[in-house]
């Protein structure tokens, strides 16, 4: 792939980053960060006069109040807010720039990579456990929480790609992500849906990840390591290794590394041993979603019956 150097004219660059950076520093500042996510994404989609009248006193119609009310992240629910295991108030502080994040990208400004490149790698500094320099962060990344993710410098993530925080995952310098990919930090007990497991998940320097891949939860993808497109990783793939297939092993090392290379084949599975422990306080209302009878029909118990 070869890349040419564009640039939007420089009275607009100028522009784009006197707002990103005035964006970065109040952020950084002393307002409620919900407070400055509300004002940004009033003006991101066109109800910034609206916002400005309501913050003056001035009556506004019903629906625009409504309009409003969702571009506070405190009014809103999200997938995350229903988790036990989290850390609740490591969750809370990120909630407001994850809200942010993708509210931005629901706005025309996420199309033009001139403002949207720049925009994200700012949140991902507010946002992230860590985040290097020139991230490349494209349009449709989700994560369900964002304060869990590590990424290291120039690291590139593709449209439509999931990053599964809800145990924590490392991903290291210069490694690309390409669009669909998915990797995973959590999984669900495959008999009790409601028994979650979270683990750290690792994707080291200058890998490759190619389209709808899936990475499982506790997986490493090792230096310099390929997983194609579509396979399924279940195990840890070795540095300098080509992964493919469902479920994914090894086919080939990269040539020129075969010295410092193992040899191809299946994958070790070492997800145990990324496992994170977790407690549940003992205040929280846990909710039973399905209420299935889980007990199978040689265990005798016949609840359900």
């Amino acid at each position: 792939m070869t890349k040419r150097s564009v640039s939007v004219p420089p009275e607009v660059r100028a522009r784009i980053d006197r707002y990103i950076d005035s964006v970065d520093d109040r952020l950084a500042g002393s307002e409620p960060t919900a407070d400055v996510v509300q004002e940004v994404l009033a003006e991101l989609h066109g109800d910034g006069d609206v916002y400005d009248r309501w913050q003056a006193g001035e009556s506004i119609r019903s629906f625009q109040r409504l309009r409003l009310d969702r571009y506070d992240p405190r009014n809103v629910l999200v997938k995350g807010d229903e988790w036990a295991e989290k850390d609740e108030r490591a969750f809370r502080e990120a909630k407001s720039i994850k809200w942010l994040w993708a509210g931005f990208d629901a706005s025309p400004a996420a199309n033009d990579l001139a403002f949207a490149l720049p925009f994200r790698e700012m949140l991902a500094n507010h946002l992230f456990a860590e985040a290097g320099e020139d991230l490349f962060l494209e349009r449709g990344i989700t994560f369900p929480c964002g304060h869990n993710i590590e990424m290291g410098d120039r690291t590139v993530v593709h449209q439509n790609v999931l990053l599964d925080d809800r145990g924590a995952l490392s991903i290291g310098d210069r490694v690309s992500i390409a669009d669909g990919a998915t990797i995973h930090s959590h999984g669900h007990d495959v008999v009790d849906q409601t028994d979650v497991s979270i683990y750290l998940t690792e994707i080291d320097d200058d890998v490759r990840i190619a389209s709808e891949a899936m990475v499982a939860a506790g997986c490493r993808v090792g230096e310099n390591a390929m997983v194609g497109a579509k396979g399924i990783v279940r195990g840890d793939v070795p540095a300098h290794h080509v992964a493919v297939g469902t479920p994914a092993k090894s086919v080939r090392v990269k040539p020129g590394w075969e010295s410092v290379a193992a040899d191809p084949g299946p994958l070790t599975d070492r997800r145990d041993q990324r496992r994170i422990d977790y407690d549940i306080a003992e205040e929280i209302d846990v909710v039973d979603e399905f209420q299935r009878n889980l007990s199978p029909p040689d265990s005798g118990d016949t609840a359900g019956d």
